[in-house]
């Protein structure tokens, strides 16, 4: 194979003697090579004596300097850092922690020596002294990525090492919970409200408690957890929960079922909130969740290196010292600003032999004449009122019930859908005891 290149070069050699003004594409063509193996020897020939024989062979590609070797202290360093996390980390540090924290050793201060200033040389150290196992996995999806406070994401995180014979409640699980509120633009944990009794009503207190503190976010995100959407299967009209967003302004996204990455920044705080601290601490009364939680919190927040994509490795705080200020919550609400999220969305319904039906667990007489047929309920957000389709054209108009009619103030309409969330669950399930099972949603999903 050499004697062969070292032909080919020779022949080039002798083409450039007798036409050096050819083209690398006419010498290419002339050899049989590439134009980048043209130019590449031509070169050579032109830098060196193109008569002496050892121009022709082929050059080394082994590495002539030797290789750079680590100091061992800093390979002792990273092995201990890994078993021993420093600075309070309660997990095992990464590479990309390890870069972190490297620098801020006193003792390879000290040192002076070189130090690694990539992730993936901390990797190869890891791996080399046995400490790192590397293994395939397809590379994940990223979300998109979110303004500071643009998107808010919330879920409850229980307690599990709360015994559940402290429960004043009597409870047997979920004795405590967390509700927490991070931020999806910078991975802030914002808020982490810790209660015994999160039911409809409470779960709306702490949001209306973060938005007081916060502000209004443009989206908040959540799954569908009873307490949010109003019911395991969810409800015709919005939930108190969406309506407050609603008429606030702000968007609410409920994830679909069994797709926590949709929820992804408040779910990797569950993690690390129950790695790093639950099962270190193991809480057991309330005022310890509570104290351990806002130390955490700190920690979080300040102190430990976060390696997504917007904090670049150092603590959330510290990437994003300052926060943009939000909006803050209205003086006066229009409490049926969330009928708008429904224009024209319709219900099918089935009459039953008294001539009513019923919609979002209320009762609308449509009467006798229809009785045992099939009708469309047209929702007209701006009359606040429901069109009765049936066989095509509509027979009747119905107005919407429970609708307030007039704006009210900010802590009247605040108290007004606290009561609505707490009385919502005993609505239903007075109303489910005696209801028969209506048809399916005809259109968009409830």
């Amino acid at each position: 194979m050499e004697e062969e290149w070292m032909r080919d070069r020779a022949l080039l050699r002798d083409l450039l003697q007798k036409s050096p003004q050819a083209s690398p594409q006419e010498l290419a063509q002339a050899t049989g090579r590439s134009m980048s193996w043209v130019k590449k020897w031509r070169k050579r020939f032109a830098e060196e004596d193109p008569h002496d024989p050892s121009v022709l062979c082929s050059r080394s590609r082994a590495h002539h300097a030797p290789y750079f070797r680590w100091d061992v202290r800093v390979i002792q360093r990273i092995v201990e850092m890994r078993f021993a996390p420093p600075e309070n980390l309660k997990r095992v540090p990464g590479p990309r922690a390890l870069l972190y924290y490297l620098p801020r050793d006193p003792a390879l201060q000290g040192a002076q020596v070189a130090l690694p200033r990539s992730s993936r040389t901390i990797w190869k150290i890891l791996h080399a002294t046995g400490c790192l196992v590397p293994r395939s996995k397809e590379p994940p999806h990223p979300n998109e990525l979110r303004q500071p406070l643009e998107e808010i994401q919330m879920d409850f995180k229980d307690v599990g090492s709360v015994s559940p014979d402290q429960s004043p409640q009597g409870k047997r699980q979920h004795v405590i919970e967390v509700c927490n509120f991070v931020d999806a633009g910078t991975s802030i944990a914002l808020s982490a409200q810790a209660r015994e009794d999160f039911h409809e009503q409470t779960a709306l207190e702490a949001v209306i408690a973060f938005l007081r503190q916060y502000g209004r976010p443009r989206q908040m995100t959540f799954d569908r957890d009873p307490r949010w959407v109003g019911g395991v299967s969810g409800r015709d009209f919005p939930s108190p929960l969406r309506r407050l967003l609603l008429c606030l302004g702000i968007r609410p996204h409920v994830c679909p079922p069994h797709r926590p990455d949709k929820n992804a920044f408040v779910e990797r705080f569950h993690r690390t909130y129950g790695q790093e601290c639950l099962q270190v601490h193991h809480p057991s009364t309330l005022q310890e969740v509570r104290e351990v939680t806002e130390t955490v919190l700190q920690h979080y927040n300040h102190e430990r290196p976060h390696q997504g994509r917007a904090c670049n490795n150092v603590p959330p705080r510290v990437a994003f010292p300052t926060l943009p200020t939000l909006p803050s919550l209205p003086e006066r609400v229009d409490p049926d600003a969330w009928l708008a999220s429904l224009d024209q969305k319709m219900y099918l319904r089935h009459v039953g032999r008294d001539g009513c039906v019923d919609v979002d667990l209320t009762t609308y007489y449509i009467g006798p004449q229809l009785a045992g047929r099939t009708v469309l309920l047209q929702v007209w957000a701006q009359q606040h009122q429901f069109a009765v389709w049936s066989q095509d054209q509509i027979v009747k108009l119905l107005p919407i019930k429970g609708l307030v009619g007039q704006q009210m103030a900010l802590d009247d309409y605040l108290q007004y859908i606290k009561q609505e969330a707490l009385a919502a669950p005993r609505r239903s399930s007075v109303r489910g005891s005696r209801k028969v099972r209506q048809p399916p949603l005809w259109g968009e999903g409830a």
